[in-house]
């Protein structure tokens, strides 16, 4: 599995590849992130955020897209920025067919660290520790992005046994409430 983790923000977007499969030894494709002037217009920075992940998903092709889910910040300011990076991401993807999932900051912690409460260095550690690097990437939003794509790749067997069995429950009770309708009283 490819995964393209996207950390959204609008002055850094960190953006990672990793491909590989849950209890595998995993691969960094590539990491870094995408540059905005934060003195520029709010549209062109938007803009410029989206050629970017297209430049990322045209050269890695990833299978899957990982973003960050936007929570709630003391800065509203920030946290708009945030929740606009990410629409681009999900909207870059979601205009290939590519499927996106969203994970939370303490999801990700968790699944990479097995805290959702560790620090940035902590995630940057492990993230360097099973991708076998040299060193943690940097700045911190690129290892953040190789996190969700390492975290999407252990969650997702469960998330699609998950859904699966959702859908199953969905078509067994439509199934059986067609079957009641049909009982001649």
């Amino acid at each position: 599995m490819r995964v393209l983790g996207v950390d959204p923000g609008l002055t850094r977007c960190g953006v990672g590849v990793v491909e590989g499969v849950a209890g595998r030894p995993l691969a960094m494709l590539g990491v870094g992130v995408v540059r905005t002037p934060a003195d520029a217009d709010l549209g062109h920075r938007l803009v410029a955020v989206e050629q970017g992940i297209e430049r990322w998903l045209d050269e890695h092709r990833p299978e899957y897209v990982a973003v960050e889910r936007v929570f709630s910040q003391h800065n509203v300011r920030t946290v708009m920025g945030t929740a606009q990076a990410s629409a681009v991401a999900i909207l870059c993807a979601s205009r290939r067919g590519i499927p996106v999932a969203l994970h939370t900051p303490s999801e990700v912690k968790a699944a990479v660290t097995g805290s959702g409460r560790a620090d940035k260095a902590q995630v940057g550690a492990m993230v360097t520790r099973l991708l076998r690097l040299d060193a943690p990437p940097k700045p911190a939003d690129a290892a953040d992005a190789l996190a969700l794509a390492i975290c999407h790749i252990w969650r997702a067997p469960a998330l699609n046994r998950l859904q699966q069995a959702q859908a199953a429950h969905r078509t067994a009770r439509s199934t059986a409430r067609a079957s009641v309708r049909k009982v001649p009283r």
